[in-house]
């Protein structure tokens, strides 16, 4: 079932939970929807399900609008974050209760039901538990129940909220694994709601990256972890150094030492912030295109080698990252000064760092205008 998410606001009070939300989803995607506590992603994906009402805008389930559908009948799964199992019912009880509710004409006859969620249990690896109930089980089991009801109902789109946000990092990490299988098998249009970078980007097809009730970008997980559009994009998908710097005549001027821009990088002239990762900064040698540093502290974490260094000049905290195995990392000291070169960068017009991390609504679906991506090496 592909979805239209067309100009949706919703606000509660005075409080806007969503400023014009616009959103395709295809037939069968795996959807992450990510971004901080309150940035509207759990009030979209209610509004999706049919929970919340929005103040204006559609939502389109393959091309039929959804605002006169009841809940019952938009044939949405939903998961919520602590699961929401009937405690008083056993695993077959509870997978069957979607259908056992049902009206008579649309109800199918029992021994089909049990058939039914005799499948699903086998399907989420929960065979011969059936008899069991939701307090003999584990948090991970009881996802997993919970999953299986919302697919008993042959759903055409599945809604997850923040699915494994109660389990600890382990059951996690091994619940992403089975979900991504699990969608693969069934090609259920997926829409899941997450705060965590790393389960948006392990999971999804694509990425919807919110920040205060507006979609700041959409786009494959190598997209938006790559060519961020906004500066809260960049800070809120991993580690980022930011820092000024100064462009004149297709030259970046980082703490007074010049860089060259690359064909594709026409920003225009005057102040900027530079974005860049830790792993994305290189060790190069002198006289090499770059900009020089000292070095104030050397932390060896697994297989990283983290330097925290100063720009000479304007004394800003700029930190690398490095394998353990390059030679550029192997015997570095504090007080050393190196030249580093900026291999991924991103620069966006001058902007206090406040105001950079509470960007203003953009439009997620066009090329901002004020974004420049760089590239070297």
């Amino acid at each position: 079932m592909d979805i239209q998410i067309r100009d949706i606001y919703k606000g509660f009070g005075s409080f806007p939970a969503l400023r014009g939300a616009n959103l395709d989803i295809r037939s069968g995607e795996l959807i992450a929807l990510l971004g901080p506590s309150g940035s509207g992603k759990t009030t979209l994906l209610r509004t999706i399900a049919g929970l919340e009402f929005p103040d204006a805008g559609q939502i389109l389930f393959g091309g039929v609008d959804t605002a006169p559908l009841p809940v019952s009948e938009r044939r949405v799964g939903f998961v919520f974050q602590h699961y929401a199992l009937f405690k008083h019912m056993t695993v077959l009880d509870n997978i069957t209760f979607g259908l056992r509710v049902r009206k008579s004409k649309n109800r199918p006859d029992k021994d089909a039901i049990r058939k039914r969620a005799l499948e699903l249990l086998d399907l989420v690896q929960l065979s011969g538990l059936e008899k069991r109930y939701p307090a003999q089980l584990s948090g991970g089991q009881r996802q997993r129940v919970a999953l299986a009801r919302a697919l008993a109902i042959e759903p055409s789109v599945l809604l997850l909220d923040e699915p494994f946000g109660a389990l600890d990092a382990k059951v996690r990490k091994d619940l992403r694994r089975w979900l991504r299988e699990l969608h693969d098998k069934t090609g259920v249009t997926t829409i899941f709601v997450t705060h965590d970078q790393e389960e948006a980007l392990e999971l999804a097809d694509r990425v919807v990256v919110m920040n205060r009730g507006s979609i700041e970008q959409v786009g494959s997980t190598s997209d938006v972890y790559e060519r961020p559009a906004t500066p809260f994009v960049f800070d809120f998908l991993g580690s980022v150094n930011v820092f000024p710097g100064t462009v004149k005549d297709r030259k970046l001027s980082i703490d007074g030492a010049n860089v060259t821009l690359d064909t594709d990088n026409d920003h225009a002239a005057g102040a900027v912030d530079i974005y860049v990762r830790p792993h994305d900064l290189r060790v190069v040698e002198e006289g090499s295109s770059g900009f020089d540093v000292t070095i104030k502290t050397v932390q060896r974490t697994g297989a990283i080698v983290r330097l925290i260094t100063q720009l000479k000049h304007n004394k800003e905290i700029v930190e690398v990252e490095l394998a353990h195995l390059d030679p550029q990392a192997i015997n570095r000291k504090v007080g050393e000064s190196i030249r580093l070169q900026p291999a991924i960068y991103g620069l966006f017009p001058r902007a206090s760092h406040d105001s950079v991390r509470t960007l203003p609504d953009v439009d997620p679906l066009a090329v901002p205008e004020h974004r420049e991506r760089g590239r070297l090496g």
